[in-house]
């Protein structure tokens, strides 16, 4: 098994964030979990990166080795690296520095050069802002410096917090290329995202999330062309919707 969450239940206090959800991400895949503010997606991939203490009877599977009760940075020695929602840079920092922060638990400092070399050939803004402060970069550049900064860890598996989040439409299609292009090169991929359209285009398969459960399952394709994804997150509106206006003739 390359990697699955089994019943994950999250609390926080008397809230039940999370009910009993599972889901699987094959080797190589891009898989999208969609949903509405409050679904549950963050507290998903906060539990899978040791952020967030799952309750009792949750399991979180990742090549055979159970990570619940495992500390984060020990999840990211195992090779698998969140990228959050907000970007989060260090914005007095150099974009260089910030991708150094990356490789925090790399001690060979030939790979860290490596790593480096890739995200400026993945992200070649970054290389022509290498010695800028983070703080200064666009919405767009901050997001493409997450992302580098995330990939300097070496991911095989990596989490993706609502990455086109606050940006243009024109830069939000720049980051999915991105993100399509990263799994390309071997990285396994889960996706949080609001915008659904972009993020079943990309995928291999998705899951929705509401209000802390799984209610739909799917390819990208099968789930974007799902009348109740449609309706729900795509602004398309259902047959029943059209007939509920009532187009009258007198």
């Amino acid at each position: 098994m390359y990697f699955e969450i089994k019943n994950l239940q999250v609390f926080y206090h008397a809230i039940h964030a999370l009910k009993g959800i599972s889901l699987k991400v094959n080797r190589g895949e891009i898989v999208a979990l969609i949903g509405g503010n409050g679904a549950g997606k963050s507290s998903t991939l906060n539990s899978v990166s040791g952020i967030v203490k799952p309750d009792y009877g949750s399991s979180i599977i990742y090549r055979d080795e159970e990570l619940v009760g495992l500390a984060t940075d020990t999840i990211v020695k195992k090779g698998i690296v969140q990228v959050p929602e907000g970007r989060h840079i260090f914005p007095k920092m150099s974009v260089q520095e910030n991708l150094e922060m990356g490789a925090f638990l790399t001690t060979d400092r030939a790979e860290v050069a490596d790593g480096l070399e890739r995200v400026f050939t993945l992200f070649p803004r970054m290389k022509e802002r290498r010695n800028q402060a983070g703080g200064t970069l666009s919405g767009g550049e901050q997001q493409m410096l997450a992302i580098g900064r995330g990939l300097m860890g070496r991911p095989d598996l990596m989490l993706l917090d609502e990455p086109s989040m606050g940006l243009a439409p024109i830069l939000v299609e720049q980051i999915f290329d991105i993100i399509f292009d990263i799994n390309q090169t071997g990285t396994s991929i889960l996706l949080v995202e609001q915008n659904a359209q972009m993020a079943l285009a990309i995928a291999d398969r998705g899951y929705v999330l509401e209000t802390g459960e799984i209610v739909l399952t799917g390819t990208g394709e099968e789930l974007l062309n799902d009348p109740k994804v449609q309706a729900a997150y795509l602004g398309v509106e259902t047959q029943e919707e059209k007939l509920g206006k009532g187009d009258y003739y007198f």
